[in-house]
């Protein structure tokens, strides 16, 4: 499948207010903010980084979702809204990631080199969640919204609060 229909498949699996192919080309931020990080991420990639740079900041002044280009980003990624997003350097997301508006994947401001999170595959962002520093959210992983995740989330878990705290996991409940 083509990137773009795996793109669009994505968008209409995970929205069901999404209509045509043609709808969300011209209506949703999330692929046009997708769109710019995969070429800014080229550019980055090809040691241009300002021009990586000066394209990122287009994409945010036109969609409002903020995606550092050397942040990796896996396959079938989503973002519902986007607005207020922000996605640090040294981020990676795993494939089939879902995130909704206000999400920030970001850094402390005092570690060098990997300091942003790790994302794995399947992981649920929920609106407003902030992911701050070098740690890394499990597979199939699900935030709760308004969380702040200060330490490793495994797989498999949901976690809500501030700071984030698992309370449900697919074994059992946690109280």
């Amino acid at each position: 499948m083509s990137a773009f229909k795996e793109l669009m498949h994505t968008y209409k699996k995970n929205d069901p207010a999404a209509g045509s192919t043609l709808e969300i080309v011209l209506t949703y931020p999330g692929v046009w903010a997708l769109f710019f990080h995969r070429i800014s991420h080229y550019l980055y990639n090809k040691n241009s980084r300002l021009l990586a740079r000066m394209l990122s900041q287009f994409a945010r002044w036109l969609t409002g979702i903020e995606i550092h280009p050397g942040a990796k980003i896996g396959k079938r990624f989503f973002i519902d809204h986007g607005m207020g997003t922000v996605i640090g350097e040294t981020t990676e997301i795993g494939d089939d990631v879902i995130i909704f508006h206000g999400v920030t994947l970001g850094g402390r401001g005092d570690e060098k080199g990997k300091r942003h999170p790790t994302i794995h595959d399947g992981v649920l962002l929920s609106a407003h969640v902030q992911v701050i520093g070098n740690i890394t959210i499990g597979s199939h992983a699900k935030i709760g919204a308004g969380a702040v995740v200060l330490k490793d989330i495994p797989a498999n878990v949901t976690a809500v609060g501030i700071p984030a705290k698992v309370v449900k996991s697919k074994q059992n409940e946690i109280s």
